[in-house]
């Protein structure tokens, strides 16, 4: 077992026959958890500031459509990386045209590529999800509860990972996403603008824009800037929806090799999502009704942070870590925990150049639903009917959430798969956002 950075082996077997399925993770049994959850994770359970229950989550119940399963099969032993991490066609170097499916289904632990190998896989299996359109809440909280929340739009048009019929029609510029994220309320921060470019060559940094209403400016950005915190929160660009820095930035290694009680969502498990086909092609999904932080419960008497109603399921991970090649960077060290069979991610914390843990990023585990409209394919993709990305502070004691409105859930939009005209995304449009 590998407590974050160290190896470890007899304690594992001990704590999971302790927690079992059908219990709930809380502060009389929070001894349960040791060496299966971030200890600053753990801690929250030790004070009763969270608890969850535990529910099975078997391996081999993923299901992935056809042309992911061939694509993954395919790329075997096909695809290598440059010396920065790259991907590129193992006879003859070059970058191939495009890719579906995990980029690198046999890793071995033994592999120095590993850590951004297992990276590539978490990013093609994201992609494969297709182009966003949503309406969120960004959420301060602090110990007293909701602070402050701001309303965005935010879209997100990918160019790669998924089949032919859900791409672009042309790509000259040879991106790899772009990601636009508006906010729409308070006043105050109305047509705040984030535009991010992301290529797929390996020596072509991100290119970031924001535009501040306030100033009637478009500001180009340093990609070191997407550590900060967005609007003054939490939360950070490179967050995502777990990890969003650009592969190549960082230098990545294989930390080891665990099993690990992850938060997951619980309707997914069960197979209950709902979604909608949108007449213009790709789906709506629609979220379960009531809190999924624990602020949104006035019963609540936990950490205004706390995942409420998701679960705790205990996966196999790959942990992976990564130091930023920009100085610049905010942190100095990022380690990522990450599904071994689906890819997804579980935990992602933040170290300081010096070596202290600043930050948790935690976000929810889902099975991919099958959405089948009259008169098309079946599809297999995200099948989430909650969402939790907590951006948590663990040195300022406060978080930021995200990925879900506040309130009421229906009327908001989120949207996947969903076409998306690129010319959206042109950094010369952004003041089009303003008041």
């Amino acid at each position: 077992m590998l407590v974050f950075g160290v190896v470890m082996i007899a304690p594992l077997a001990a704590a999971a026959a302790e927690i079992r399925p059908g219990e709930v993770l809380r502060a009389e049994n929070a001894a349960a958890g040791e060496g299966l959850l971030p200890p600053e994770v753990l801690a929250f359970y030790r004070k009763g500031e969270w608890r969850n229950a535990v529910v099975e989550w078997p391996e081999g119940e993923m299901t992935w459509e056809k042309e992911f399963v061939e694509g993954t099969k395919r790329n075997a032993g096909r695809l290598a990386l440059t010396e920065v991490g790259g991907i590129v066609e193992k006879e003859g170097g070059k970058q191939p045209a495009r890719i579906i499916g995990f980029p690198f289904p046999d890793i071995a632990a033994d592999d120095p590529q590993a850590g951004i190998k297992i990276l590539w896989n978490y990013f093609y299996m994201a992609y494969n999800l297709g182009n966003t359109r949503a309406n969120v809440d960004l959420a301060w909280l602090s110990r007293t509860g909701l602070d402050r929340k701001a309303n965005l739009d935010s879209s997100i048009l990918i160019y790669d990972g998924q089949k032919e019929s859900h791409l672009p029609k042309s790509n000259a510029q040879n991106f790899l996403m772009q990601v636009l994220a508006t906010v729409a309320a308070p006043q105050d921060l109305y047509g705040t603008t984030a535009l991010t470019w992301r290529y797929r060559q390996s020596d072509k940094r991100d290119n970031v824009w924001m535009y501040v209403p306030a100033l009637r400016r478009v500001r180009e950005m340093a990609p070191s800037n997407r550590s900060d915190g967005f609007l003054g929160s939490e939360m950070t660009q490179d967050d995502g929806a777990f990890f969003d820095g650009k592969p190549e930035d960082f230098t990545w290694k294989l930390a080891g090799e665990t099993e690990m009680l992850r938060l997951a969502d619980p309707w997914s498990l069960r197979g209950e999502t709902k979604r909608t086909a949108l007449p213009g092609g790709g789906w709506r999904g629609h979220y379960a009704p009531g809190p999924f932080v624990g602020f949104e419960d006035p019963a609540w008497k936990g950490a205004p942070w706390a995942p409420a109603v998701a679960v705790l399921a205990k996966r196999r991970m790959w942990i992976i870590e990564g130091v930023p090649k920009d100085r610049y960077y905010l942190y100095g060290k990022i380690q990522l925990t990450i599904d071994r069979e689906t890819f997804q991610g579980a935990w992602n914390r933040k170290f300081s150049w010096s070596g202290e843990l600043l930050s948790l990023y935690a976000v929810l585990g889902y099975k991919n639903a099958e959405a089948d409209a009259p008169g098309s394919e079946k599809e297999w993709f995200w099948g989430s009917s909650t969402v939790y990305n907590a951006a948590i502070s663990l040195k300022k004691d406060r978080a930021t959430v995200t990925g879900f409105p506040v309130g009421k859930r229906d009327e908001s939009r989120n949207e996947i798969r969903a076409p998306l005209d690129p010319a959206f995304f042109d950094y010369q449009q952004l003041h089009r956002f303003g008041k």
